[in-house]
């Protein structure tokens, strides 16, 4: 008796699931609005954007075909994903004020649907955004970043812009191989300070190698230490050399010391994961920009699902102030979530 009523309920609910008309124009209401805002908010983007950098375009003589072509249609999509919640959140606002005013949401209700039921083509209309936004910042996004970022280096501004001196890099070349620069010059490709130590399974250190100068032979693509002193262990027994210049089988790269932060956004999503396993063995100092990156990705779908909920329970009553007055706190918490996601990131990192 209990395995039929069961059956019962499961179908009532698959039939209770089944997307009606009101569910249509729900839907179509939802996406019409997102697609809206999102057009409307991207083209002023692009305007302000373009009046910010239309000196630099001038000044370096971008061409007109690579402006509209390899940056601003590699900019729209990359804008309109970063702020995909935000996005919906407005839109929800927008349009389910517009029903409550009309008196819809309290037909809809009447109409003994429950507001459960009502968030129904909602979260459809949600997940097929969220996986839209997914497919894109995972597989797309990062392909149109590269050719975004070629360009602003070539008419923007200099490709040396983030190429500072970086102090205190710590590597793990290999096991129990351990790379230490007290500083480095990315534009030199020089370092100072530098030692290679290889230490035993048991913790016991048995050689290193310790240089004033290491600097990247492009000739042989190697590295050279210069003035180097090397320490040998094997037992109780020490022995030393020292020479002016040694290359080293080190199998890092000078684009591995300094990469330009922007980097992060142009790795697909499995390049991501591969590349996190890599600064994790390595024991690097940029783990968390990139952990950071991919928490992001996988966090902004489900943030779609999360201001849905909370767009429709704002604006589907009717409120003193109309609709004016809940596109206004919808506006407010917008700029709180896009305030907080980067005020987090930013704490996390430093």
């Amino acid at each position: 008796m209990e395995r039929i009523d069961g059956k019962k309920t499961f179908r009532a609910t698959i039939e209770n699931l089944k997307v009606r008309l009101i569910d249509r124009y729900i839907i179509r209401k939802f996406l019409g609005t997102f697609f809206f805002c999102i057009v409307l908010i991207l083209a002023i983007a692009v305007v302000f954007d373009f009046a910010e950098k239309i000196d630099n375009f001038m000044e370096k003589q971008a061409p007109v075909k690579a402006i509209i072509f390899e940056y601003y249609l590699n900019f729209i999509p990359y804008f309109g994903t970063l702020f995909a919640p935000m996005f919906v959140f407005i839109a929800v606002i927008f349009f389910t004020s517009k029903m409550a005013i009309h008196t819809e949401i309290i037909a809809i209700l009447n109409s003994g649907m429950s507001f459960k039921r009502m968030m129904w083509p909602y979260f459809l209309s949600a997940l097929l955004i969220a996986i839209i936004t997914f497919f894109l910042t995972n597989f797309v996004i990062p392909h149109a970043n590269i050719k975004r970022m070629s360009f602003e280096d070539q008419y923007y501004r200099s490709s040396a812009r983030r190429l500072t001196t970086i102090e205190n890099i710590h590597r793990l070349e290999s096991k129990n191989v351990y790379v230490y620069m007290g500083s480095y010059n990315p534009i030199s490709e020089r370092g100072q300070n530098f030692t290679i130590e290889k230490i035993s399974d048991s913790g016991r250190l048995e050689s290193k190698l310790s240089a004033f100068t290491v600097v990247f032979d492009t000739a042989v693509m190697k590295w050279s230490a210069l003035n180097y002193y090397i320490r040998e262990i094997n037992g109780d027994e020490e022995t030393f050399s020292r020479g002016t210049k040694i290359d080293t089988a080190l199998m890092l790269r000078p684009q591995d010391l300094a990469r330009d932060p922007g980097f992060v956004g142009t790795m697909t999503y499995k390049e991501l994961n591969d590349y996190v396993e890599l600064l994790k063995m390595q024991g690097s100092d940029e783990l968390k920009l990139f952990l950071i990156e991919k928490h992001r990705r996988l966090a902004n779908p489900f943030a779609i699902f999360i201001l849905t909920l909370i767009g429709v329970s704002l604006s589907s009553k009717k409120i003193r102030g109309g609709i004016g007055m809940s596109i206004g706190i919808g506006l407010i918490l917008s700029f709180s979530y896009i305030l907080f996601l980067q005020f987090a990131s930013q704490f996390s990192l430093k």
